[in-house]
């Protein structure tokens, strides 16, 4: 019996896909995540279940290594493709189950020549990158941290510590805020893990289990900043540059992207049969359902979730921050109008997507001083996502490492309004 052809086989039929988001590229991600779920591709949520490393928007230099990380740590057989825009999803989905399959069957067009590091690469298609190869993996820490499916490690480690085997750091000696000396552990959360905002790279130092002290990198800017775009905001950057942009338009983006968010957080917390539905809701207010064929469905959504004890009891008390302190720093919209934990935070998000249910059709022009983007009042100056990113070390430090990844994705901080274009020709002036 060929194994090896059997296995390519396997795999090219129904490959497991770990999506790989960069700041930029959310466009990309939800069109391969619709068409995923079309073909009834699996996702992987680690390297080690995936078959194909599928690459989502712009060229972001400085991702390069954390991206070659992912590849290393990718079992053989194996393949990674990269589309740049949504347009490209299609094809590069299908040049990555070519390139599962075995030799004597993949199209000419699918197998480029290898360059002089091994990788295949070439043109196929809308011009994205394919590789493929039977490297052996290497090791890079890309384990499940605090048991809501976090996976920490994808950043890499740096500062040139001595790690251990599995690619995670040594533990150094420190003070804990009781005075013992205990070990502490320098762990990345990002920039590429399963539900995790795009790009986002968190540091935190930890003893125990308890977070001492956390650092947020600078998000990841593309090459050519007219490549990125902050999708979610799209309509309050069309109504600012004077662009005539119906309010139903807005409200109909809100609520798509707070579902977005829901299924972020729900998949964290371990409830993925309704993070399923999150993402289907989204997509189906995104691709222009009309009112009456959503508002049944998403009224027993925001139901279903919003009475869920379960839900409430693995969220409460958890990333507490006041109204009043959220304002103080900056952060407006759902984070400072729920004025509380992770739990009012979700919450939240349901009633303003039931606020914007019968509004889903509205023609009225939209003043973006009057409706919020996503993430609170629109300032390309100010976008609302930097002060939701400054915000995690406060909530962060003395966390649980099992809370943290749920107090990331109940903010849900946008990388993509730091690097779309409308926003760095504004800092720029």
């Amino acid at each position: 019996m060929d194994l090896t052809g059997l296995t390519l086989r396997v795999a090219a039929a129904r490959p497991h896909v770990l999506l790989a988001a960069v700041p930029g590229g959310t466009a990309v991600r939800l069109a391969a995540e619709r068409l995923l779920r079309a073909r009834d591709w699996p996702r992987a949520s680690t390297p080690a279940q995936a078959d194909l490393l599928f690459v989502a928007g712009p060229d972001l230099p400085e991702l390069r290594t954390p991206l070659e990380r992912l590849w290393r740590d990718m079992p053989a057989p194996r393949a990674r493709v990269h589309a740049r825009t949504a347009d490209e999803v299609e094809d590069a989905l299908n040049a990555g189950r070519a390139l599962l399959g075995p030799p004597a069957v993949r199209p000419a067009s699918a197998a480029p020549p290898a360059d002089a590091g091994g990788h295949r690469e070439g043109d196929h298609g809308a011009r994205e990158r394919h590789e493929g190869d039977d490297q052996t993996p290497g090791h890079d820490g890309h384990g499940d941290h605090g048991g809501h499916g976090g996976h920490g490690g994808h950043g890499g480690h740096g500062g040139g510590q001595t790690e251990m085997p599995g690619g995670l750091p040594m533990a150094g000696q420190g003070a804990d805020r009781d005075g013992l000396t205990l070990d502490q552990l320098h762990l990345p959360l990002g920039p590429f893990l399963a539900d995790w905002p795009a790009g986002l790279t968190v540091r935190l130092v930890l003893q125990g289990d308890v977070v001492q002290r956390v650092d947020v990198d600078e998000p990841a800017r593309p090459i050519d900043d007219a490549a990125a775009e902050a999708f979610w905001v799209q309509p309050w950057l069309r109504a600012a540059s004077g662009e005539p942009v119906p309010v139903g338009e807005a409200v109909r983006r809100r609520a798509a992207a707070h579902l977005d968010s829901l299924g972020r957080l729900l998949a964290v917390a371990g409830w993925p049969a309704e993070a399923v539905r999150a993402r289907r809701l989204r997509d189906d207010l995104l691709y222009g359902a009309p009112r009456a064929a959503v508002a049944p469905r998403l009224e027993r959504f925001t139901r279903r979730v919003g009475r869920s004890r379960t839900l409430a009891w693995l969220t409460r008390g958890i990333g507490v921050v006041t109204a009043q302190k959220a304002r103080e720093a900056g952060v407006g919209g759902p984070a400072a109008r729920a004025g509380g934990d992770v739990t009012s935070r979700y919450r939240q998000w349901l009633a303003d997507i039931r606020h914007d249910l019968p509004r889903l059709e509205d023609p009225a022009p939209l003043d973006v001083a009057v409706e919020d983007s996503p993430r609170g009042p629109w300032s390309a100056e100010h976008p609302p996502s930097a002060a939701l990113i400054a915000l995690l070390p406060r909530l962060l430090e003395g966390a649980e490492l099992a809370a943290a990844r749920l107090v990331v994705a109940s903010l849900d901080p946008d990388p993509d309004e730091l690097v779309s274009r409308g926003v760095v020709e504004v800092a720029r002036g």
